[in-house]
């Protein structure tokens, strides 16, 4: 047979020499796949061994795989004169590997796939099937703290890119036969595994169909992280929001999972998914639930007001010094125009200067080296407000507003949700430049009716706000204490009730919880 009319078939054939011949064709350009062919008794029997170095451990094949079948040779080949190579077999799993589990496949994609993610691929003369034995050997970064959701008390744990990793963090703090793990890939030649975590009887299974559906729908040609998925998974495209929670912690995750939401855990990622996501869960933080619940609730008040300081400072500046100078104290209203005395510019104009060289700053700060960053971004503002101050450029009073505005801005637990609020402040900055605090006042209306109509996997958004439920409310604006909560919620120390819902796009019962 020509070597070309076997190399396109999608089985292994029984011939040692034909199979070999299959896989190095394939990888005939891929100089890190190693095939090792071990004859025992002088050719009488042939046994091919195929793995890629660096993603296989090359000193568990050597010591555990290579090593035993030649300390059993002998045996070996009296079996396979006495029973064929069905008796090679029973000695190989009987005697000579030691592994927990061990597969076997016929197809030559399963076999591409296994080598891939570092398995070891053993092939058997006169025998049409492969064994496939774990071996991933690759290194990876290891358990270390959180880089991005910091907290002040709590466990410093983070995910790593390392799916089983991940997913034996959350084992690790929910120890219940409930906790389910499905996987599925995706990506057409990433083939990424993506594993959902949730716990059985609690999660609503309409978001968990829905979730399914919709990952089964995701046709590209590679997963490298959660926000390739997040894209094609929310129903929401023309919102900033997010509608899908992330966090690099596994408290945080085991925490959702026992409100009855489903995580999403991609393989080669610290960042985890869950949904659906909720409005207030974006200023929530994880030691909000390990410090008192008066000190908690006092800094949770905090975010929200920071959030509408990121969102108006400039514009209720601009609409003040505009259209409404009456507002302003005469003391305070004759500093402000002394300073604005030699500033050519408009108070839109420039608070648009001063807002875009911030979010140049800040954009330079985290593109920039770790030990640069900082000092670019602290220096950078520094010297660019002050020398902007003396050349005329804008007033004092703007760089003092739109540096309280860039800190507000930061104050946020959940980065994706600084976003869109550094967004929507250019939107309200032009529309108190046109109208003042009216245009302030529908935009914010505007923006109200947008938030209400959000849904995350069928669930509104702004609950507990819209649709009201006194039950939730307990842990939104505020933290109420633990002994305030039913049994249930104070012995799982979860936030609030899984979300049930008899439609996808059903409020009514979220309502009722």
């Amino acid at each position: 047979m020509d070597t070309k009319q076997y190399v396109n078939k999608k089985q292994l054939e029984n011939k040692i020499d034909r199979n070999k011949t299959i896989l190095k064709e394939t990888f005939n350009k891929s100089q890190d796949y190693i095939s090792r062919e071990i004859s025992l008794g002088n050719g009488k029997y042939k046994i091919l061994i195929n793995f890629f170095d660096g993603l296989a451990d090359s000193k568990y094949i050597n010591d555990f795989i290579i090593e035993t079948i030649l300390n059993h040779e002998k045996h070996i080949l009296l079996n396979f004169i006495e029973n064929g190579p069905e008796g090679v077999l029973n000695v190989f799993f009987n005697t000579a590997i030691s592994s927990s589990s061990i597969s076997k496949t016929k197809s030559l994609s399963e076999i591409y796939l296994n080598l891939i993610e570092g398995n070891t691929v053993i092939i058997f003369d006169g025998i049409n099937e492969a064994f496939i034995v774990p071996t991933p050997g690759w290194k990876d970064r290891g358990v270390g703290e959180t880089t991005v959701n910091n907290v002040i008390r709590g466990p410093r744990e983070s995910f790593t890119e390392t799916l089983r990793t991940n997913t034996a963090l959350i084992r690790r703090r929910i120890k219940d036969e409930s906790l389910c793990c499905e996987q599925i890939r995706i990506g057409n030649m990433t083939k990424t595994i993506v594993a959902l975590m949730y716990l059985d009887g609690e999660v609503d299974e309409n978001v968990l169909s829905l979730l399914k559906e919709r990952l089964n729908k995701i046709d590209i040609k590679g997963i490298l992280e959660t926000g390739n998925i997040e894209e094609f998974i929310t129903e929401e495209m023309y919102t900033p929001f997010p509608t899908a929670f992330n966090s690099e912690r596994p408290d945080t995750v085991a925490a959702n999972i026992l409100e009855g939401k489903v995580a999403i855990v991609v393989d080669g990622t610290p960042f985890v998914l869950t949904v659906p996501a909720l409005f207030s869960e974006f200023f929530t933080s994880a030691d909000d639930y390990y410090n008192k619940w008066d000190i908690s609730s006092a800094v949770r008040l905090l975010r929200y007001l920071a959030f509408f300081i990121a969102l108006l400072g400039p514009s209720v500046y601009i609409a003040l010094t505009t259209f409404h100078q009456e507002m302003i104290p005469t003391q305070l209203l004759m500093s402000l125009a002394a300073q604005r005395e030699g500033v050519p510019f408009p108070a839109f104009v420039e608070a648009l200067i001063m807002e875009a060289t911030f979010e140049v700053i800040r954009e330079a700060g985290l593109r920039m080296p770790k030990p640069l960053g900082q000092a670019i971004s602290i220096v950078g503002a520094l010297v660019i407000g002050q020398s902007a101050v003396e050349a005329g450029f804008v007033s004092a009073a703007m760089v003092i507003v739109v540096a309280i505005t860039a800190l507000s801005s930061i104050v946020f637990p959940a980065y994706n949700m600084a976003i869109p609020v550094r967004m929507l402040r250019f939107l309200m900055m032009s529309l108190a430049a046109s109208f003042g605090l009216f245009g302030i006042a529908v935009g914010l209306f505007t923006l109200l009716i947008h938030l209400t109509s959000i849904r995350s996997f069928g669930v509104n958004y702004m609950i507990p706000y819209a649709p009201n439920s006194k039950y939730l409310l307990r842990d939104t604006l505020i933290r109420a204490p633990y002994k305030s909560f039913n049994k249930e919620i104070q012995n799982s120390n979860i936030k609030f009730k899984p979300i049930v819902l008899n439609t996808p796009r059903d409020s009514n019962d979220n309502e009722k919880n």
